[in-house]
Order: C-alpha cells, then sequence, then structure tokens
C-alpha cells in the first residue's frame, strides 16, 4: 500500500507516520511545505500525477486557537479551503482509490445537542470565533462524500474532538488550549511566579483526544471496507477548561496560584462528541487524559532539549 500523509510534519501527520510505520506493508510517502505547496493546484495535481499512491490521509491544515481563528479568518479559509479541493481533485484525477480527509469537531453548530452526533451537522450558526476554519473543513468533507457518491471512490472523514500530543505548537498567542496551558505552566515553574492568569471563566467544558488514539483511529478506518461517509473520533467524555488547567498545572508541578481573566472570550459552552458509531464499530480511546497529559509534557521538555518545540 503506497499511502500519502499529508501534513507529516504536524501534530496528527506525525502521529500517522509512527503508527503506519508498524505496517508492514505501508510504503509512507511524505512531502514537506518547501518541496509541496498544497495550496497550488498544479503543484498538487503533479505530485499526485507521479507519486500514484493508493490511498491518501488529508492531515494538512491551516490550525490555531480563538486567537489565530479571530485574527486571521481569511487565511483560514483560503488555505484550508485549497488544500482539501487541491487534494481531493487532484487524487480522483490520478486514480486514488482511497483518501481519509479529516476534519475537526468545530464544524457543528455552536449550540449543537451535546455529545454532538454526527447529523447535527449544518443544523444550526457556527461559533463566530472559529467560523473561517470550520466552514473550510465543512466543504472538504462535503467534497469527498460528493467524489464518493457520484465517481464510487471510497473518499470519507474523520472529524476529531480537540487533539494534543507529541509535535503539539506551543505559539504564545496562536496555540490551542492544552499545549498552551502547559507552555504557561512552564514557564511560570521556571521562573517561579506566584500566580498565572488563565483565559475566560474556566466553565466551558471540553473533550481531548490522545493524537496517537486518533492515529490508530484512522488505521481503524482505513480497514473497513465501507467506512461511513462522515463519523467522530473522540473519548466521549470531557472536562471543564477549570478541570484541565488543574490537571495540567499538577502535571508540570507549578504549585502558585491560578486566578481567572473573564474578560476574555470562552468560545463555545461545551464540545463533546457523540461518539456511538465509532464505538458501535468497535473501536474506542485507550490514553486516558491525566496519562496523555503526563506523556505530552514530557515531549514538550524534550522536543525543547532537543530545539524542535514549535513555538
Amino acid at each position: 500500500m503506497k499511502l500519502f500523509i499529508a501534513g507529516h510534519r504536524g501534530m496528527v501527520g506525525g502521529a500517522l507516520v509512527r503508527r503506519f510505520a508498524q505496517e508492514a506493508d505501508a510504503d509512507i510517502v511524505t512531502r514537506t511545505r518547501a518541496e509541496l505547496d498544497l495550496t497550488n493546484q498544479a503543484a498538487v495535481d503533479a505530485f499526485f500525477a507521479s507519486e500514484k499512491p493508493d490511498v491518501a490521509i488529508i492531515a494538512a491544515a491551516k490550525v490555531g486557537g480563538i486567537h489565530a481563528n479571530n485574527t486571521y479568518p481569511a487565511e483560514f479559509a483560503y488555505d484550508n479551503l485549497a488544500l482539501a479541493t487541491n487534494c481531493i481533485h487532484a487524487a480522483y484525477r490520478n486514480g486514488v482509490g482511497r483518501l481519509l480527509f479529516l476534519g475537526s469537531s468545530c464544524i457543528y453548530p455552536k449550540l449543537a445537542p451535546q455529545p454532538m452526533p454526527e447529523d447535527c451537522l449544518l443544523t444550526g450558526p457556527l461559533e463566530p470565533t472559529n467560523e473561517a476554519y470550520a466552514i473550510a473543513k465543512i466543504a472538504g468533507l462535503k467534497l469527498a462524500e460528493y467524489y464518493r457518491r457520484q465517481y464510487g471512490v471510497c473518499y470519507h472523514s474523520a472529524m476529531p474532538t480537540n487533539l494534543y500530543g507529541p509535535g503539539d505548537n506551543y505559539h504564545a498567542q496562536n496555540s490551542h488550549v492544552l499545549p498552551a496551558l502547559i507552555r504557561r505552566f512552564h514557564e511560570a515553574k521556571e521562573s517561579k511566579q506566584a500566580e498565572v492568569v488563565a483565559w475566560g471563566t474556566g466553565s466551558p467544558k471540553r473533550e481531548f483526544l490522545h493524537v496517537d488514539d486518533l492515529a490508530d483511529a484512522c488505521a481503524f478506518l482505513l480497514g473497513m471496507a465501507e467506512p461511513p461517509d462522515l463519523i467522530n473520533v473522540g473519548t466521549g467524555t470531557d472536562v471543564s477548561i477549570k478541570e484541565l488547567t488543574e490537571i495540567v498545572a499538577e502535571v508540570v508541578g507549578y504549585a502558585g496560584t491560578i486566578t481567572w481573566d473573564s474578560s476574555k472570550p470562552d468560545g463555545t459552552p461545551r464540545k463533546l462528541m457523540d461518539v456511538s458509531k465509532l464505538s458501535a464499530l468497535g473501536w474506542s480511546a485507550r490514553i486516558a487524559l491525566r496519562e496523555g497529559v503526563t506523556k505530552t509534557y514530557q515531549s514538550f521538555l524534550d522536543e525543547m532539549a532537543a530545539g524542535t518545540l514549535r513555538v
């Protein structure tokens, strides 16, 4: 199986490479952004025509937290739309029979029923702070669905919940909540800060999936002859941001005071995936949150020591 993993240098792509490297029959093909700009239609088509992979996993995306999504909506919309349409169309034109497109839980309405089932897609307004990213992801997963319906190719999508793990982005402003907390508490511990200020009220609830669990779920889905067009991938459990913050502080070893800045946005009140469809098919997550945060903090320290930390 010749497998193209788009976005292999990202957190998700790196986990996919680790997972499929365990498969004896997997010939993994990757390209860096410098080698292949996925927003360049001609370049993407030439790549697929030359390499002709059997399977493609589209894990590449422009991603970020609330601040980044609010600040750069045009870039989030354009880049994610371009790479989705380019990869899916080029894969079809060049005979790729199997494609897995990775989306995000933010595709669901802001006030979706909790937990969020797959069929609540397009039933209400999106969370405004990440609308641009969500619309691009919805377009990508629908394009995969339409190509499957019209052309008979097995193109399908997986919607992971909030991810974390080795290779995450720890940028001071543009990272997601969990890596942002790891960096903030680590720096506070190192500099002996008496207080750490966290954004919002701490009341929103979030679900977190270790990226190695996602990679395993992708392998599971690619092993199915007739996978669903769209399926949620998560743990089926959530925690408040306050609980998460306390877990990270404990794991990092920060002993100071945590205060909350309620002038900062909370985002969506709750985001919990309904994972009953995937559970019924026989897959469930294995890495518990505290275990995953502990492993991720060690990865943070290792990456910092090696000079590879994404900041």
